[in-house]
């Protein structure tokens, strides 16, 4: 029996791509579907979360998911990474480096715990996080088969000091910003961002997906580029940064 994204609460963008709105904060989860092959995009705050998402991608895309790519090195993006053992895990250059970082894993647990996730499943999450094989410095062009390739890019820094943006070409053309772009609040920027980067990143993402893409924030409702263009705008006047 084929499920449809709708009974599964995911949001259809284009054909065989879509997303999810995660509960607790907000967080996408995006999900390309090739032949044979599935890559999912960020995998949750919690291995119970990613958990969930494999489940429910798996269902969707009628055969198990292949490739992970995580695009920032937060909590809610990548403490579920582990419940997807045996997929290419892909990510920002550095972003293994970090994880392997004893500072940098406590500031992480004590995000996810400050963002209100219980010490358990912070301590589960910490304890099993997965460092990307395959790091991004540039571009990297993943074939999907079937006709269908994907573009992983390194558009950062700006939200944090390790940013990646996934590009799907088709019609419409569909960019997975990760939280360089956040549509349901003001885009947060913590001690790890960027701010003199950051606009440059959006125009890097606009670069990417053009004018007629469909752009998914990390956080929100899918926008458009000129959405994308007020809040580089915006990142420009907040943070003073000199175009």
């Amino acid at each position: 029996m084929t499920v449809t994204w709708e009974e599964l609460g995911w949001e259809r963008v284009a054909a065989g791509v879509g997303r999810c709105r995660l509960p607790g904060w907000d967080c996408t989860a995006g999900l390309v579907v090739g032949a044979e092959t599935a890559l999912l995009i960020d995998a949750g705050s919690s291995l119970g979360e990613g958990a969930r998402l494999r489940t429910q991608a798996e269902s969707l895309a009628g055969h198990r998911v292949t490739h992970l790519a995580l695009t920032h090195p937060h909590f809610d993006h990548v403490f579920g990474a582990a419940a997807f053992a045996g997929t290419e895990v892909f990510g920002p250059v550095g972003m293994d480096t970090l994880f392997e970082q004893h500072q940098a894993r406590e500031e992480l647990r004590a995000d996810a715990i400050r963002n209100g996730l219980e010490e358990r499943l912070a301590d589960e999450a910490l304890d099993a996080l997965v460092r990307p094989r395959h790091q991004v410095s540039g571009e990297w062009t993943l074939d999907l088969g079937g006709g269908r390739q994907v573009l992983l890019a390194n558009v950062g820094p700006g939200h944090t000091g390790h940013d990646l943006a996934v590009l799907v070409p088709g019609a419409p053309e569909v960019v997975f910003c990760g939280d360089l772009v956040e549509e349901s609040g003001e885009p947060q920027a913590g001690p790890d961002a960027v701010p003199s980067h950051w606009p440059a990143a959006l125009d890097r993402l606009l670069d990417l997906g053009g004018e007629d893409a469909l752009y998914v924030p990390g956080h929100g409702a899918v926008v458009d580029a000129a959405f994308v263009r007020g809040q580089r705008d915006a990142l420009t006047a907040r943070f003073g940064v000199s175009r």
